[in-house]
């Protein structure tokens, strides 16, 4: 199966995600409101989605500096990169939610588990919205009603524990699936427990994500201390015996030290579950960035070229074992704007 998009196409698209942000001109006025997400590699920052050559890409925006510029050309508009053309053609799309065509909800942004890479906690609480349920559900039914919108997903912090994280999700699966019966839904949580996957699967949820973050245990350790990694590895797999094959997903962050192999070694274990890797690269900010070196050490920025090659191998993975990116219909994997998404963008 041929790449939905040229080869040139995921060159530019990887070499924007590993880029910094895009400046826009003070009298450039956007179309909608740019997002302002509170989860994701971009929380904390104002962003927005450029889609070009059949793919997209979710970028920070500036109004005073950026190594990228957005600038109009005649009646279209084009990204240039150091006075040079860099993108043409490009186009805006909004973001229903936090993602395009999907409502995508943050349930809460605090965490009582603090990984270093994450950036949620640590947002001003003004940004974060703290959301009731009615809030939430009345944010999905208003987002439903908008052009393009195809499914909705769940994420969230761990507030207070666990469990409750999850028992409030599985509410608000439920109370969606009675309000949208035919939509899909997507969750990501903290879950460990079996009856905790259980539980979200019977509210009505299609598609779950429990984010492994690396495989090099050393590493886990360091940035992710207070999460365990052995029962989120027994959770993955519980969850593909419950959802099925192609159903579950798991962010797998590079960037962080590792090497390539342990990455791809990660993306196999997964397959073999039954489970699509999210390759994710590391997003270096002020946010998280003391932190991580405090763990790690000084990290190199991860390059356009490991992001391609990291998917390409991927893709041979995902292949060997008969999945798919493209068969998911919520959350990062039909989002396809902060990573390279085997199969579409390679």
């Amino acid at each position: 199966m041929e790449a939905k998009v040229t080869p040139e196409v995921a060159l530019k698209k990887a070499e924007l995600l590993a880029g910094g942000p895009i400046r826009l001109h003070e009298d450039f006025r956007l179309p909608f409101l740019p997002s302002r997400s509170t989860a994701g590699p971009g929380a904390g920052a104002t962003s927005v989605v450029f889609s070009f050559g059949g793919t997209r890409a979710k970028k920070a925006i500036s109004r005073s500096e950026g190594e990228f510029e957005l600038v109009r050309i005649g009646e279209g508009l084009e990204i240039i990169r150091n006075g040079r053309p860099f993108i043409t053609d490009v186009e805006l799309t909004p973001t229903l939610l936090h993602a395009p065509y999907q409502a995508f909800v943050n349930i809460d942004s605090s965490c009582i588990y603090n990984c270093k890479f994450c950036n949620s906690p640590k947002l001003d609480p003004k940004v974060t919205k703290n959301l009731t349920d009615e809030k939430i559900l009345e944010m999905i039914v208003s987002a439903s009603k908008k052009e393009g919108f195809a499914s909705v997903a769940f994420t969230s912090g761990v507030a207070t524990s666990q469990a409750l994280t999850v028992k409030r999700m599985a509410r608000l699966v439920s109370r969606t699936r009675e309000l949208l019966p035919q939509v899909p839904i997507g969750v990501e949580p903290y879950a460990t427990r079996p009856d905790e996957i259980d539980s979200l699967l019977e509210a009505g949820a299609d598609e779950i994500k429990i984010n492994i973050e690396t495989f090099d245990r050393e590493i886990f350790d360091k940035v992710c201390g207070k999460l365990d990694y052995d029962h989120i590895l027994h959770a993955i797999n519980h969850a593909c015996e419950m959802f099925g094959r192609n159903k579950v997903c798991s962010n797998i962050i590079f960037g962080l030290g590792e090497t390539d192999e342990n990455v791809l070694e990660g993306t196999k274990v997964l397959a073999n579950m039954g489970a699509v890797a999210t390759l994710r690269a590391l997003r270096r900010n002020e946010h998280n960035i003391q932190e991580l070196e405090g763990a790690l050490g000084p990290l190199e920025p991860v390059t356009a070229e490991r992001m391609l090659r990291l998917a390409r191998h991927q893709r041979a993975i995902l292949e060997e074992y008969d999945l798919s990116t493209l068969r998911f219909r919520t959350m990062c994997h039909a989002c396809l704007s902060c990573d390279i998404v085997p199969f579409w963008d390679i």
